[in-house]
């Protein structure tokens, strides 16, 4: 098995897109990459909204195979749901030159990196503050620039997609270590911080 054969990438169509195209359907889809499995509760909870909204986004999302109910795990009136495995596809040439599906694309691309850059915000402002040492030092925030062609770009990109790829499933294939956390990887590379983790640091400091 390649490793692209165990790391599917899915080119989400005009249709699905569409759907995705809401900022919380989207936070609920970042919260699921970033810390496994939930409940429309436990969504409810991190995301400070009503766990009937998070419900019906959830079910929105279902219909179009964002995310799948966990087999086995739960109740009928506490489902737990996850993402299912591999990436998601949004910025193609496609969707971007066709109309109907332009303002979609922006709207989702641009949400996704808005919740990435908060999850940045949120390290640099509170990191030292909530999390150990161990982790803070484990971090790094990294940005290399230099003067390329598009088919050196091109190349640069596959090649670190591949080896990124390489290694996490190297990593995942030890199974989940005591200690870990969710961890997100750009490169820059840092430890996710909950929002509720933040919440209840600034109430025992004030």
């Amino acid at each position: 098995m390649t490793s692209q054969d165990s790391f599917p990438v899915r080119t989400v169509d005009m249709v699905a897109l569409k759907a995705l195209a809401h900022p919380l359907r989207i936070s609920i889809l970042e919260l699921l990459s970033r810390h496994g499995s939930l409940t429309a509760a436990g969504l409810a909870e991190l995301l400070d909204e009503s766990t009937g909204s998070t419900s019906y986004h959830l079910r929105q999302l279902a219909k179009h195979d964002f995310v799948v109910e966990v087999e086995g795990k739960g109740t009928a009136r506490e489902r737990w749901w996850e993402r299912p495995k591999g990436a998601l596809e949004i910025s193609t040439r496609d969707l971007a030159e066709n109309p109907a599906s332009r303002e979609a694309a922006r709207i989702v691309a641009a949400s996704f990196e808005e919740s990435r850059a908060a999850a940045l915000h949120d390290f640099l402002l509170h990191g030292y503050d909530v999390l150990p040492a161990e982790w803070t030092d484990a971090a790094t925030i990294s940005t290399t620039n230099a003067r390329l062609t598009a088919n050196q770009l091109t190349s640069y990109v596959e090649s670190m997609e591949r080896f990124s790829r390489q290694l996490l499933e190297e990593l995942r294939a030890g199974g989940e270590q005591d200690g870990s956390r969710p961890v997100q990887l750009h490169l820059n590379a840092f430890p996710l911080i909950s929002p509720i983790r933040i919440a209840s640091n600034a109430k025992e400091r004030s």
